[in-house]
């Protein structure tokens, strides 16, 4: 009866759901969490846009990493090794806050903090693949997404809205932010202890000859892929689709947390953890499925115009926020969940389009490269938009942002896409 029991756990709720709920926390963290905390130290949107675009880098050079984890080691090693980690990095953060020089200590944890969580992703994916039947990678399937989404909500909105709050009880935001930093840092190292003994111990492990012949065969697997017919217009339309989406979510948290005298919005910090990682999250999350749903109904192809029109339209709710800045919470907030529901119904198309052009031999890796792209086109358009906002003011930069979707629109005509992809 116990071992029943235990393997019922091995293969499901003990470990699958907290997995991913720790996968995705870094990362909203890296992306998302450090423009407001940044924000609330008063950097300059240039100074802030600049340092956090360059977090990117190692979701970028994931596909050149991946083969150290998939060859050395046990992925469940990795995976304790990474969460143990993170938690000591965010609690760097926490300690070095007090010190003078405390933004050069903070952006090198931060960088060490998204490295450590790439590391971790590639990991917990093999992982996952590896420890479990196909029948129970399927079955769980949708469960890990959902956990991964539920991080995005806690990090983006809880931890948001807890150190708004802190803030306001002791009117100092930086011994605030070592408190939220300083939990975060227990949380990890908390899941690192949980999943020592709920992890299961077994996993599968390529046989030598198989990482013989990967090493082999891990350069033809990069010429393959620039080999791919039209790889000029695949690579130009994975950096162009979120052009202005890269360039929006960096201002997006220092324009509602700017003063309106500044042309922002004035909310509090707690208010952007509701509104937009709260509220917002919720329709990103309701886009992006009602978006796999239409796409497996009609197919890619049919879909891929009024995708591009739902990523990139809605952003004018910002511009309009600049013109007019309301003062209604809730009118702002159904702003953002407009927004927020049209990136994730339109992102859809960009996830299919990159696993389409993947299909093949080396269709794993060629995803992962195809992923490296798609941080590229985040990475570069954000280091320069503070810096273009600040020369600008918000309503231009917004003004802006919708016009830089304008090359996606003409670009889609040159796409080739296998019309029945994505249909049942």
């Amino acid at each position: 009866m116990k071992k029943t029991i235990a393997n019922k756990i091995d293969y499901g709720w003990s470990w699958v759901p907290s997995l991913y709920f720790i996968e995705g926390l870094p990362y909203i963290f890296v992306m998302s969490v450090s423009v407001i905390f940044l924000k609330r130290m008063n950097l300059g949107n240039g100074e802030i846009a600049l340092y956090t675009s360059w977090l990117y880098l190692p979701w970028i050079i994931k596909p050149f990493w991946s083969p150290v984890v998939d060859l050395l080691g046990q992925k469940r090693n990795w995976i304790l090794f990474m969460q143990f980690t993170i938690g000591v990095l965010f609690a760097g953060i926490a300690l070095t806050l007090p010190f003078q020089n405390w933004l050069n200590y903070t952006l090198l944890f931060f960088w060490l903090i998204a490295f450590s969580s790439a590391t971790h992703d590639i990991a917990a994916d093999g992982f996952y693949m590896l420890a479990q039947s196909p029948h129970s990678q399927a079955k769980f399937i949708g469960i890990r997404s959902t956990f991964y989404r539920i991080a995005m909500i806690t990090g983006q909105g809880l931890f948001v809205i807890i150190a708004g709050k802190l803030e306001e009880n002791f009117g100092d935001v930086k011994q605030a932010w070592e408190i939220t930093f300083g939990l975060t840092a227990f949380i990890f190292i908390v899941f690192s202890l949980y999943h020592k003994f709920f992890l299961p111990k077994k996993e599968l492990t390529q046989k030598s000859n198989e990482t013989e012949n990967f090493l082999k065969s891990f350069l033809a697997v990069f010429i393959e892929f620039f080999k791919k017919e039209n790889i000029g217009f695949i690579i130009l339309f994975l950096l162009l689709y979120r052009l202005s989406e890269a360039q929006l979510v960096k201002l997006a948290a220092p324009f509602f947390l700017d003063s309106p005298a500044s042309g922002g919005l004035g909310l509090t910090t707690a208010q952007i953890g509701l509104i937009y990682g709260t509220i917002g999250v919720l329709f990103l999350v309701l886009g992006g499925i009602l978006g796999g749903f239409a796409i497996a109904r009609s197919g890619l192809k049919f879909w891929l115009l009024p995708m591009v029109i739902s990523i990139n339209i809605p952003n004018i709710v910002y511009w309009l926020f600049a013109l007019f800045t309301p003062v209604s919470l809730p009118l702002v907030a159904l702003g953002v969940a407009f927004e927020q529901f049209g990136y994730g119904f339109g992102f859809a198309a960009y996830l299919f389009y990159a696993m389409m052009i993947s299909e093949g031999k080396y269709k794993t890796a060629h995803y992962a490269i195809a992923t490296g792209f798609m941080a590229l086109g985040m990475m570069l358009p954000g280091m320069a938009s503070g810096y273009l906002q600040e020369a600008l003011g918000y309503s231009n930069f917004f003004l802006w942002v919708l016009l830089s979707s304008v090359p996606m629109f003409f670009l889609i005509k040159y796409v080739k896409i296998n019309p029945d992809y994505g249909k049942k």
